[in-house]
């Protein structure tokens, strides 16, 4: 099965995992966090990714590795950027708990289709709602073309 690393912003890296956690208390072997701190150098940063992302690897967990951050551009998905190359590894960023919760219940899969299923979780984790009575709310329209609606 493939691992989750999660590197974002202080607090928010430790945060999702607990969040993840809560959902899946009995796999935490499966999740990493690392919290990359204000003021702290990139290089220093780096080194601590590196050294959880190692420790993914070598245990006997599965293929791959989803890295999954919190905002493009920013300082963690820089080091997150640095840790894909040459490995097994993917990274998304826009982390959410939707996004996190549909990977772990999909890790078993290809990366490349836990990366799919992952983006599906984070976009469709996100809608309006209405503060009307639930019958009062428009319903979803299928397309018989999409499959990755299912959870």
């Amino acid at each position: 099965m493939n691992s989750i690393l999660i590197v974002a912003h202080s607090p928010l890296a430790s945060a999702l995992r607990q969040g993840v956690l809560h959902v899946f208390p009995d796999n935490a072997q499966w999740v990493a966090a690392v919290d990359i701190l204000p003021d702290t150098p990139l290089e220093e940063s780096l080194a601590t990714a590196r050294s959880v992302l190692a420790q993914l690897i070598a245990a006997p967990r599965g293929p791959g590795v989803l890295l999954v951050t919190d905002v493009f551009g920013a300082t963690p998905c820089n080091v997150a950027q640095k840790l894909v190359a040459g490995r097994e590894t993917r990274l998304v960023t826009g982390a959410n708990l939707p996004m996190l919760l549909r990977a772990m219940t999909y890790r078993h899969e290809p990366l490349d289709t836990l990366v799919m299923r992952a983006m599906a979780g984070a976009t469709q984790g996100v809608m309006q709602v209405s503060v009307t009575a639930p019958q009062n709310q428009p319903k979803r329209q299928h397309d018989p073309n999409h499959d990755d609606h299912q959870q």
